[in-house]
């Protein structure tokens, strides 16, 4: 990776440059036995669509603060790196009511509408679908984001020095969050090319950095499980296998 990138959407347009058809986020939910791959191209399509929808339609600036009311998920990740995309602090699991904006999962519908900014709800259902009925307060995520633009360019760039995120009290610049997570992907031993599997929950920087910054800053790939406590060790031992897994974040958490 480019060692002046200093922003997570650095690390993101060094990965692009590299190459763009390698693994990304490979993710997998072992409740409803949903897999999604997604390369660097593709996320970083997504990525530009989410930062398009949060820059225009929802009008968010630099330094206002989100919360992000998700589950680990790659739709969480898509959303992390658009907020470094406009420069929004990304506040993972925090208080709405303090918040300028919200995006929430099925599950924290009813705490999301203490925001009384913009307030976005992804369905988190297989292939990015939409809510059957879309949540009275809120916007569809899957209804909004596909017609954004397929690029996307800050109206102001993106200070490596301002906050960037804060989960569980701990509370990081851009610049703070690249280096960090460039000393876990060395603590965990990854490498260009290498695919950490972890079923960590993004409520830490742990979580975080394993399921996303780590293995984005070092040049390699994740396997993001989310409720892997449902798969049995003959389950993860073959999962480890298929997926040419070269690394993991300790035993997968729920």
């Amino acid at each position: 990776m480019n060692a002046s990138d200093r922003t997570p959407a650095d690390l993101l347009r060094s990965a692009l440059a590299a190459d763009p058809a390698r693994p990304m986020v490979t993710f997998y939910d072992d409740a409803t036995g949903e897999r999604v791959e997604l390369s660097v191209a593709t996320f970083a399509n997504w990525v530009a669509k989410t930062a398009n929808l949060l820059q225009g339609d929802l009008a968010a600036e630099p330094g206002d603060r989100l919360a992000l009311l998700l589950p680990a998920h790659w739709q969480s990740a898509v959303w992390l790196l658009a907020c470094s995309s406009v420069g929004v602090v990304a506040d993972v699991q925090g208080d709405p009511a303090a918040a300028d904006l919200v995006v929430t999962g099925p599950d924290t519908l009813d705490a999301a509408r203490a925001c009384r900014g913009e307030r976005v709800a992804l369905a988190l259902r297989p292939l990015g679908g939409r809510f059957p009925q879309p949540p009275e307060g809120f916007a569809d995520y899957a209804v909004e984001v596909p017609g954004q633009g397929d690029r996307f360019a800050p109206f102001a760039p993106v200070d490596p020095d301002a906050p960037a995120l804060t989960v569980g009290g701990v509370a990081l610049t851009s610049a703070q969050l690249v280096a960090r997570a460039r000393e876990d992907g060395a603590e965990l031993g990854l490498t260009p090319g290498s695919r950490l599997l972890t079923g960590h929950t993004y409520n830490t920087w742990e979580g975080l950095s394993a399921g996303l910054y780590a293995p984005l800053a070092t040049g390699g790939s994740v396997v993001l499980c989310r409720h892997v406590d449902r798969l049995d060790e003959d389950g993860l031992a073959k999962r480890i296998e298929s997926e040419r897994v070269t690394n993991t974040a300790a035993r997968p958490a729920v």
